[in-house]
């Protein structure tokens, strides 16, 4: 047999073939026809609706969840509020650098010890007193180190452990990293970590103690930030009545106090911004702060002004033409944030005046008070900040409650320091 005869099909398989493509084919466009109808019905005749069995109003599946009570359906969720008050959880220490006594008493020296300044004449206390609760010097801007001013309010240390960012521009993730922007800035202790070390090394007793804390046969500088972050974490609120309250004693707190924190809860919405254990949400707000009074006319706080726009990395025009703290501005270059700042916890307030990123009130009742008039004026304001209309005894019923929030004062004793023990040079020279 030839190889074309080979090559050739079978009129049988050829007859089959077409006659295969026919059906499918025709199968197909049945299949169409019918899908069209379908869809031509469903668009005809759209969903029944149904007719309620009290009201006579009518509904649709689509307003009823798309089924019946008892099918399955899933109501839909409440938005959800912000978090109600709560009592403080115990504190969280970072995986590294946990907790110990040791570590805690090694930082308390250092809090307190002057020599962690460029010239040995500022220390942690000095703008963050633990003498009379504040743990905050009172005066509305800090003041800086020798022959400078700072340009903010210093704030509390009370509670710091429970926030995820620290200053009031946020700008610092840790209490370890802000420690070492304290020691070390400019206007604040103007500290060389190097004569940190220096110094710690020529005092035998820091050396013992790094060594038994942290292992270091001298004293390091990092490990100097820990131990302070470590000390400062154990300032906790304590003993405070509206916890108690929340605890279940109706007694710990008085009827004003109540109808406060109705207040705080409700009219007011205070919550919508103070709320949690810290009473705070951790976040930013622009609520329209006015400028301290004197502040661009004092040559000093407009030095330390200035740098700061250039130390933060703002535009030339904004270094020209700044008037105003920008807050969250510095750290996001987010316009949107000019003038946010972050929401202090409330509790032991009645201890830290005076308030605001730049102290510019006195007392709680300056502070309700401006609330009530829905803060300042400012383009960046948050729509949350709107006037409450409150009388004179609901303010105070305010500030009541905000007095309820305060502890016991927190009042930590200076330690006695280290010592000085310059090295024996007749024994290095031998070694």
């Amino acid at each position: 047999m030839s190889d074309k005869n080979n090559n050739q099909t079978p009129s049988g398989e050829k007859t089959m073939g077409a006659f295969t493509f026919i059906m499918l084919f025709g199968l197909a466009g049945l299949l169409l026809v019918v899908a069209g109808g379908i869809f031509y019905y469903a668009y005809l005749n759209p969903p029944a609706e149904k007719e309620t069995a009290e009201s006579g109003t009518t509904t649709t599946p689509a307003e009823t969840g798309g089924a019946e009570a008892g099918d399955g359906a899933v109501e839909e969720e409440a938005p959800v509020g912000p978090p109600p008050l709560a009592v403080l959880p115990p504190v969280s220490y970072p995986p590294d650098n946990p907790y110990s006594e040791a570590k805690v008493e090694l930082g308390r020296m250092l809090y307190f010890d002057p020599r962690f300044s460029g010239d040995g004449s500022l220390s942690c206390n000095s703008c963050h007193p633990a003498s009379d609760g504040s743990w905050g010097v009172s005066s509305p801007i800090s003041f800086g180190y020798p022959g400078s001013t700072h340009w903010r309010n210093a704030s509390t240390i009370i509670n710091t452990a429970y926030y995820s960012k620290l200053n009031w521009d946020g700008g610092k993730t840790s209490i370890e990293k802000q420690n070492k922007g304290a020691w070390g800035g400019v206007v604040a202790g103007n500290l060389d970590s190097g004569m940190a070390e220096e110094r710690m090394a020529q005092m035998p007793e820091y050396v013992a103690r790094f060594n038994d804390v942290f292992g270091d046969q001298y004293p390091t500088f990092e490990h100097a930030l820990m131990a302070v972050a470590t000390f400062q974490r154990t300032i906790v609120s304590q003993n405070v009545p509206f916890d108690a309250f929340l605890e279940g004693d109706e007694n710990a707190i008085s009827d004003e106090a109540k109808a406060g924190y109705e207040l705080f809860t409700g009219q007011a919405n205070c919550i919508a911004c103070h709320n949690g254990a810290l009473i705070s949400d951790d976040s930013y707000h622009n609520i329209g702060v006015p400028n301290a009074p004197g502040f661009t006319d004092n040559v000093l706080n407009q030095i330390t002004f200035r740098y700061e726009q250039w130390a933060k990395g703002v535009t030339e025009e904004d270094y020209n033409t700044a008037t105003e703290d920008m807050g969250l501005y510095y750290v996001t270059k987010n316009e949107s944030d000019i003038g946010k700042f972050r929401t202090p916890g409330l509790r032991d307030a009645c201890y830290t005046a005076p308030y605001m990123h730049n102290g510019v009130f006195s007392t709680l009742e300056e502070v309700v008070a401006f609330y009530n008039d829905g803060g300042g004026d400012h383009p960046n304001k948050d729509p949350l900040m709107q006037p409450l209309n409150l009388t004179a005894e609901e303010q105070a019923s305010l500030v009541a409650f905000l007095e309820s929030l305060c502890g016991d004062k927190i009042i930590v004793e200076m330690p006695e320091l280290p010592e000085y023990a310059p090295w024996d040079m007749e024994e290095v020279s031998n070694r």
